[in-house]
């Protein structure tokens, strides 16, 4: 059996979730692993979800609430050990200074321009298996 990569999507509203697993597929590039997806629609969820999955990657998105995935990301990255690549959904290109605020490893706005996403989820599945190698 292949070995799989997950990835936490954390989103309010579902079909923001919805989009994401859409435009990845199953598989965002011919070399990284198939995906598997834990959904989170709050901050417990994906605390909880991070303590009890190997998470490879965690898209987060920008415009939730009341905990915003770029407040999120920075939360995580200073208290999460080890913490994953963070792909950061933003509202607005002239966003991208918060989500170098937030830490966030790669960022795509809405409406998701699916090659553009799967690109770079595929670029940090690609980052996580360098690490662990």
């Amino acid at each position: 059996m292949e070995p799989t990569a997950t990835v936490l999507v954390y989103s309010d509203d579902a079909d923001t979730r919805e989009q994401v697993r859409l435009a990845a597929g199953r598989r965002p590039a011919p070399d990284v692993p198939p995906v598997v997806y834990v959904e989170c629609a709050t901050l417990p969820g994906v605390l909880k979800a991070l303590e009890e999955h190997r998470v490879d990657v965690c898209v987060l998105d920008g415009e939730t609430a009341p905990a915003g995935g770029m407040g999120v990301c920075r939360q995580l990255k200073d208290e999460v050990f080890r913490c994953p690549p963070v792909l950061l959904l933003m509202g607005r290109p002239q966003d991208a200074w918060l989500a170098t605020w937030s830490r966030a490893d790669a960022a795509v706005t809405h409406p998701l321009d699916p090659a553009a996403f799967a690109e770079a989820l595929a670029g940090l599945l690609r980052s996580r298996k360098a690490v662990d190698a």
